[in-house]
């Protein structure tokens, strides 16, 4: 399962720039990928594990700006067309389950 942020938050003024960074540094250290501007995913291998990290993004939200978090399955991610210039390539896999010993 992969849980996407998207936003659009201002940076109209010096303050508004800190909590946009902020925020962005939250979802970094939080093991978020960017895919794109302002979009960013993190794999999760479970459901509950969405929602704990769905929680813990809702505590960073900036008090301006919008937030989008949407949950979608590995199954759906697959399907994604991802286009460099005009040249198709494949969507991010999964990453490996960690082993512990």
């Amino acid at each position: 399962m992969w849980l996407f942020a998207m936003f659009d938050l201002p940076v109209d003024s010096p303050e508004a720039r800190r909590r946009y960074t902020r925020f962005r540094k939250a979802l970094l250290a939080q093991g978020f990928s960017m895919l794109q501007f302002s979009v960013y995913a993190r794999y999760c291998q479970t459901e509950e594990i969405s929602h704990s990290f769905r929680r813990r993004v809702r505590e960073t939200i900036p008090p301006e700006g919008e937030v989008r978090l949407i949950s979608i399955t590995d199954r759906q991610f697959g399907k994604m067309e991802v286009f460099l210039g005009k040249i198709r390539r494949p969507p991010e896999e999964a990453p490996d389950q960690l082993m512990l010993f």
